[in-house]
């Protein structure tokens, strides 16, 4: 199949261009046409010399209608331009531009920016057809379709390195699951599976175009792959120079209003297929088998959202759906952990001595807060100790050493799923570096000195150390505040709950209406939860200011390539939410109620405010009412984001024109008209998943429910996402990407931290450790080791002994002593008020717990992961397999070329290059 003799010329490009080159090819590229090919006429521009000037030069669509060939004339009130290809109905767009041409004073320089750009397009071998705005909708908008001819296809292709299919797959398919007959209702169709045969591939070079599978040019590259193109050259491609520097890309024409949207085109209506044959309708395909609600139970079309969307995507949805597989299983643990808590509850010796009058009603507390509060009895704490035990049981520790396994495995098998992808979608010796060391355009242009590279020996542009300096220091500096400003807010929440404590225990004991519900609302868990709202509101806020904060220091940073980009925005991110989200929760968890001291020598913060005490049965249940009210609100809140907030944007936007025909209401104009899905947008999702999957690792011993929460809200958030791409957004620029990138070691730096964490919670937030060392070495009663714990726990306080001013206002019943919850000897003790030996015995158990607790979960976890490879050993040996033939075909093709030019009488084909070129296939053929 020789192909090469239909290209009259060629783009010289070299395989490892300077940033400069770039653009030099992107201006001197000159397309070439087909033997006998006609030009599409002045409107559909194709030629660099042409001299007719676009629409967006000037001419209304009526004048230039008039410059077309007869032939080509087209009456659009009969022809649908709901289509996906040029007037001739041949070429496929595959990028839209879209402006306003607005009157006002930068009007004439954003005229020549288009022209100047647009005409650079043409030179870079792109062709171009405009839209005028007496054809749009609203009568304003012009829009300008690209199309990328084959030439500048196989050109591009052999810059950006894209792989393309030789021979088709000869490895056997894999041996058939046994429980595939099982797990058939949750299969999709083999057509929506695997829409095309699998392939070995090679990466495309024009000059051997004869060895791959090209049954048609038009179709031979998918649509994800020429928009990738395209972006490729509008990104780099110059428009002019203003104040003395060059400018060019996309991007910044997008900033400056110069247009108005850059996008490619969805390939049809995502409720009903395309009318032409030519399109394959996947939109659709991916809405019915994939983006529906009622399909949640099914599999993920892996293959068909990479082919549809590219890479980058494919893998977020392939880690979303196999982390929710994964889910599974540690919420059917936690599942059971919370049921055994439910049907134990009746035995729990602690709840039922507190709800006894006998012995939790005759317990007199000491107040919980100065002056105002008033002294109260034990079992008024009866229904929050009860379902305290719920979360607080033996059940805890197991569960939390089995989720510090399950993260491993988590981890693990993520691994050797990656690995499989990266071969089923030819990312094996796709590096992130060969794609992502491409200079920023923003980097290129805002760098005006160079420096030689020391590996392609090219002037390239750098940032001189001094400006990186204090680019970085400032950046430090603003995060080092925004983090400050969130432990502020946190203490500000703190002061909110010692303040309003008083308050609900005083409206609550005046308020005959709040009695019936008094003893499940006490003004612990009332302070508790409306801190935790109030902690909420003040997340929300927070995120909405310091998301643009992050990109804009980002942004002054200057970041060289796309991967460092992506990476340090992930970090300051990442950072900002971590303390956002998990600061309150490690208050509850590890600092409320450890710093109380006791009756008459109590601490406070800023002198004022008196430090807060845990429940009787313990903090347990108020983290988890904390976890719960965050992470159930992040996920609502996240979820009306993303899918609501969308859809009515997107209502109000199509609003009048949602009642025209189809003939009126163009493919590109449906599409200008959804919402943006832009550069971070994956950033949010995996930001989303990791906050979560923080709150399902580091607080799960507080609450085993939680990774039932997140299994039920990622099974809506696939849907959501897969919903709201499909039908809300613009078809994103596909992108390729091997694996998750750096959210890979967040991950991993979280599962480390969750091991610690939850042997502290386990060990100084729950009730077990002081449970346990009284169950062996301070029980009373050997027929019932538990029994009179309660009063064991609780230390005893003379109320003549509070300082003065401190203590309770009124005491009607003359009680002598009150209780309250530590281990201190009794006032009539030499030792008075002095911990006791109990206390430093459980502080002893609680310290060697944590110890054998991380030791036991560290080990369990490293070797599991050494016994766990990372790739597969039948990826292993299909990558192998790969190579060797693409080696095989390869040498075989240079062979047959050698013959020829012998045959041809080539001086140069000597017959030493002949036996070389046959020894190095024989040594190929050995290894």
């Amino acid at each position: 199949m020789n192909r090469l003799g239909k290209k009259a010329n060629e783009t010289l490009i070299e395989m490892a261009l300077s940033a400069d080159d770039d653009i030099a090819v992107l201006t001197k590229f000159t397309p070439s046409q087909s033997e006998g090919e006609e030009c599409n006429g002045p409107e559909t521009i194709s030629t660099a010399g042409s001299e007719i000037p676009s629409s967006s030069e000037g001419l209304s669509s009526t004048e230039t209608t008039l410059l077309i060939p007869e032939h080509q004339v087209i009456d659009k009130r009969h022809q649908s331009k709901d289509s996906i290809f040029f007037r001739d109905g041949v070429r496929r767009i595959d990028f839209v531009l879209s402006y306003v041409d607005d009157l006002n004073k930068e009007w004439e320089k954003k005229l020549e920016r288009r022209k100047e750009f647009e005409s650079n397009l043409q030179k870079a071998g792109l062709e171009l057809e405009t839209e005028d705005k007496k054809e749009s909708e609203d009568g304003k908008i012009f829009f300008v379709k690209i199309h990328a001819p084959w030439e500048v296809l196989i050109t591009y292709a052999e810059v950006l390195n894209i792989k393309v299919p030789i021979r088709e797959n000869d490895i056997p398919p894999m041996v058939e699951n046994p429980l595939d007959c099982v797990l058939f209702p949750l299969r999709l169709p083999e057509k929506v599976m695997h829409p095309e045969p699998d392939y070995f591939t090679a990466p495309f070079s024009k000059d051997k175009q004869e060895l791959y599978l090209i049954n048609d040019e038009s179709t031979f590259f998918s649509p994800s792959m020429r928009n990738r193109i395209v972006n490729y050259i509008l990104t780099r491609c110059p428009y002019g120079t203003e104040e003395g520097k060059k400018k060019f890309g996309i991007k910044r024409l997008l900033n400056n209003g110069t247009y108005t949207a850059a996008y490619p085109l969805h390939d049809c209506q995502y409720w009903k297929k395309a009318s032409d044959p030519n399109c394959d309708s996947e939109r659709y395909t991916l809405y019915m088998e994939w983006a529906r609600f009622l399909r949640f139970y099914k599999e993920q079309p892996l293959v068909l959202i990479r082919k549809y969307y590219g890479e980058k995507i494919g893998i977020y949805f392939a880690w979303l759906g196999f982390y929710t597989e994964m889910l599974f299983l540690a919420a059917v643990v936690g599942l059971i952990c919370f049921l055994y808590g439910l049907f134990t509850m009746d035995e729990n010796m602690s709840s039922k001595e507190i709800c006894d009058p006998a012995i939790g009603g005759e317990i007199i507390m000491c107040p919980l807060c100065d002056r105002d509060c008033e002294y109260w009895r034990l079992n008024t704490t009866c229904e929050s100790s009860q379902y305290s035990h719920l979360f607080d049981n033996v059940a805890t520790l197991f569960f939390a050493i089995f989720m510090g396994i399950w993260v491993t495995l988590f981890l693990e098998f993520w691994k050797r799923r990656q690995a499989r992808l990266k071969y089923e979608w030819d990312l094996v010796d796709f590096e992130e570096e060969q794609q992502q060391l491409q200079l920023r355009p923003e980097y290129e242009a805002k760098c005006t000195q160079k420096k030689k590279n020391p590996v392609t020996q090219e002037m390239e542009p750098y940032l001189p150390l001094t400006s990186q300096a204090v680019r970085f220091c400032i950046s430090g500096a603003t995060v080092l505040f925004w983090v400050s400003l969130i432990i502020a807010s946190m203490i500000a929440v703190i002061v909110y709950r010692l303040a309003v404590y008083a308050a609900f225990a005083s409206l609550m004991e005046n308020t005959q209406t709040l009695q019936p519900i008094s003893g499940v609302l006490t003004p612990q868990l009332a302070t508790s939860v409306t801190a935790s709202c109030l902690n909420f509101v003040i997340i929300m806020i927070l995120n909405f200011f310091y998301e643009r904060i992050a990109i804009w220091i980002t942004d002054m940073e200057i970041p060289r390539t796309h991967m460092e980009y992506e990476n340090r925005l992930t970090m300051k991110m990442f950072l900002f939410q971590f303390v956002n989200y998990y600061s309150s929760c490690f208050y509850v968890a590890f600092f409320k109620g450890k710093f109380v001291g006791y009756p008459g020598g109590y601490t406070y913060m800023f002198s004022r405010w008196r430090n807060e005490e845990c429940d009787p049965a313990g903090c347990l249940i108020e983290l988890t009412t904390q976890l719960t009210i965050v992470m159930a609100g992040k996920q609502i809140w996240g979820n009306i984001q993303e899918a609501i907030v969308p859809w009515i944007c997107n209502w109000w936007g199509r609003r009048k024109a949602r009642n025209n025909p189809e003939n009126l209401y163009s493919r590109w104009e449906q599409d200008h008209d959804l919402q943006t899905f832009g550069a971070l947008g994956l950033f949010y999702e995996y930001l989303e998943m990791v906050i979560q999957f923080g709150f399902i690792t580091l607080f799960v011993a507080s609450f085993p429910l939680a990774p039932l929460l997140a299994l039920m809200n990622n099974i809506l958030e696939i849907r959501v996402d897969s919903w709201k791409l499909t039908t809300q957004y613009r078809r994103p620029v596909a992108a390729k990407a091997h694996s998750i990138g750096v959210w890979q070691e967040i991950l991993n730096g979280m599962a480390i931290l969750s091991v610690v964490t939850n042997a502290f919670i386990v060990a100084f937030t729950s009730d077990m450790i002081p449970r346990l060392v009284y169950y062996y070495a301070y029980f009373e009663n050997e027929h019932s080791p538990m029994s009179g714990y309660i009063n064991n726990s609780l230390s005893v306080f003379l109320i003549s002994d509070f300082p003065q001013g401190k203590e309770p206002k009124e005491n009607p019943e003359n009680f002598v002593i009150c209780r309250y919850r530590d281990y201190r000897y009794p006032p009539d003790h030499e030792k008075k008020y002095m911990h006791t030996m109990q206390f430093w015995h459980i502080l002893a158990a609680k310290l060697a717990f944590i110890i054998i607790m991380e030791h036991v979960v560290f080990i369990v976890k490293f070797f599991v992961a050494w016994m766990i490879p990372d790739v597969p050993a039948d990826v292993k040996a299909k990558i192998k397999r790969e190579k060797y033939l693409t080696q095989k075909i390869l040498h075989e093709y240079e062979l047959e070329k050698l013959k020829e030019r012998l045959c041809q009488g080539d001086t140069r084909a000597t017959e030493k290059e002949f036996i070389a070129t046959e020894g190095r296939m024989e040594l190929s053929r050995a290894m």
